[in-house]
Order: C-alpha cells, then structure tokens, then sequence
C-alpha cells in the first residue's frame, strides 16, 4: 500500500496530541442506600472524557450469578456530546444475603499506543509491540444495607388461573393453567406439580416471558396443565408467599383449588382402546408437552455470552463509523480497529478512489 508521508506524518501529530491530551473521570448512580434481599437496585455507571477520546476502548462488564449477588448489563451506550465522549452503563443488581453488602468493580481501560498506529498507517507488519496499554481501574464502592425478608420472593405480583368450566367427560382433558404477573425476580419462583391418586397428570415446561428493568424482571410466569380421569377427583390448593415491596409485607398468591366432576362416558373405555391406531391417537394429544420439556430442557443449556458480546462490540463500531462525519476520521477507525481487515478501502481512500462518505460507510456497515 503505497502511503503519503506528509499526510501520515500531519496525522501521527494529531494523534500524538490525542494521546496526551484525552481524560476521562468516572461516576457512579446507586439508585438505594436500602433495599430487600432479592431486591432490584440500578446501578448507573458514566465515563467522561475531556475530548473525543478516539483511542479508548473500555472492557467493562461485571455480569455475575453467585452465592452472594448476582448482578446483569441492562443498557450499554456510547455517544458524543459537545465534542466529549461518553460512555454509559446500566447494570441490575440482587443481593442475596441481609447485612451491610459492599463491591467493588473492576474496569479495564485500553489506550491505543502510538507505535500501534504508526505501524498501522506506514503498513508495517511487527509483532513486538504492544496494541494498547492496559489501565485497570477500580470504580467507586458500592455500598447498600440489605434487609432481611421472610421470603426469597420480592415484588409485586399477581396471580390468576384460567380453568375448563362445568363439568367434563370421563377420560377427556381437563385443562389449568396458572399465570403470575408483576415485577420481581420470578427466577426464584417455586415451581407448581401435581400428583393426584387415579388422575393422569399432563403438564408442560413452566415458561417466562419476562424483561430486565431497572425495577427488576418484568413480565409473566405461566405454566399449564391437563388431567385425565374416569371418576371425580381433586384439583388441590396451592399458595406461594412472597414480600410485596409496595406494602412491605408477606402477601399471599393462593389457588383455592377445584372439585372436577366426571360424568360416565359414552363408550367404555375397552372401546375407545380397541385399536392400536385410536391408542396412539389418545397418547399423541399429550406428546407436545414431552417435546416442549426436553426442548426447554436444551435450550436452557445454551450459552449465548459470547455471541451477545460479538453484537455489542460490532454495534458500536458502526455507531461510530455512522457518526463519522469525514472520511480522515472513518480512516482512522479502520486502522485502530483493524488495519490489515480495512486495508483496502484505506487505501481507496488515500487514493480517492472512494470519495462518497455515505459509500464507504455502506461498504463498512451494510
């Protein structure tokens, strides 16, 4: 790639003054100096730089399930403001445990080095220099008294069961399902099951529908089930409590449970078993809930971290070369993000053979 020295050289003078020029200062928002274990507490974290801070990159995500807390990214952005960069992250925090909790997180910052970006634009090929000097920085302490529940279970929520009416026919189904709603940490949520003497018990895969707020989970809960008997029987009552944090008490979510009446049915059931054909018709009504068990099952397995972390970083990077608003400053994106991937279109660029900021941003981010 063939490189004009009097520009690279004005460049490497811009950037020099860049890397002696950016400061950042960090602050922290905790929305509670009190909560309940298991309680929502939103923690608001900002970066701000003293320019546009072209040659940080922050690594910054503490997201962590343990036996004290467990912490989950709400929101991540990155944005300019009045020629300042500002970084901005949102995490959701849940202690586990009453007492005085304490955290501190740890941060990463990276700076471009200027060796880094004089072998970038000259297009040398040397391994022996460093990309970036490392800053570890510790943010603020967070510090928040937890108090004590007598129930793993905080918000507020509601319960409601959709149920068959009347009165049903030996051996068909009777259909329950139980839908919680509300605002909490349905995680901790006890699941329902049913064993009932006599009574085939049909049900499937508890699922959530649930998002992350700055007030915890939001959503329902919902589980539904099918039961199949020749006689009459029971539906037995059912009760969760949980600490309402409206009205700071235990509430109760309580099913009063059913009594089924089963009229006879209009054939025996020697006949409705008579062949094999009419047997795997009965057993194949309920197979979908096998399926939708072992399917939960696996994608419950699944780690998608990585994959979501992939998004994120290549979403801000067309962020940036969106905002860009000259092709010098797209150039120098390309080459402190990767050099030899965007050596191409670099190289059409000094040459200008692409001249359209609104194309080059097209061939980058399409």
């Amino acid at each position: 790639m063939k490189t004009n020295l009097g520009k690279v050289i004005l460049l490497l003078l811009f950037f020099t003054t860049l890397l002696q020029a950016s400061e950042y200062k960090w602050s922290l928002e905790v929305n509670k100096k009190e909560a309940y274990v298991n309680e929502a507490i939103h923690l608001h974290f900002s970066c701000q730089y003293s320019d546009s801070a072209e040659l940080y990159v922050i690594e910054f995500n503490p997201s962590d399930d343990n036996e004290n807390y467990k912490i989950e990214i709400l929101r991540e952005d990155e944005k300019i403001v009045n020629g300042k960069k500002i970084n901005e992250y949102d995490f959701v925090l849940f202690v586990k445990k009453a007492g005085h909790f304490s955290l501190v997180l740890d941060t990463l910052m990276k700076k471009t080095n200027k060796d880094s970006i004089e072998n970038g634009m000259l297009g040398r090929d040397n391994a022996n220099y460093e990309e970036f000097s490392l800053y570890p920085y510790k943010q603020p302490s967070i510090e928040v008294n937890i108090l004590e529940t007598q129930s793993d279970m905080v918000g507020e929520f509601s319960l409601s069961v959709k149920y068959d009416e009347g009165e049903i026919e030996a051996y068909a189904p009777y259909h329950l399902e139980f839908i919680v709603s509300g605002v909490g940490d349905f995680q901790v949520f006890k699941d329902v099951d049913y064993k009932i003497a006599g009574v085939e018990v049909f049900s499937e895969e508890a699922k959530e529908e649930i998002v992350l707020t700055a007030e915890g989970y939001r959503g329902t809960w919902k589980k539904k089930f099918a039961f199949v008997s020749d006689k009459n029987f029971t539906i037995p009552s059912m009760q969760t409590q949980y600490f309402d944090l409206k009205e700071k008490k235990l509430k109760t979510l309580r099913f009063n449970g059913l009594d089924i009446k089963i009229n006879p049915p209009k054939f025996k059931k020697e006949e409705l078993l008579d062949s094999e054909e009419k047997s795997f018709e009965l057993d194949t009504k309920y197979f979908y809930y096998v399926l939708t068990f072992i399917a939960g099952f696996l994608v419950s397995k699944i780690k998608f971290t990585k994959k979501e972390d992939e998004d994120r970083e290549e979403k801000l990077f067309c962020n940036r070369i969106k905002e860009a608003n000259s092709l010098e400053k797209i150039s120098f994106i390309l080459v402190t993000k990767d050099v030899k991937k965007y050596e191409d279109i670099i190289s059409k660029i000094e040459k200008k053979e692409l001249n359209s900021l609104k194309e080059v941003k097209n061939l980058i981010c399409s």
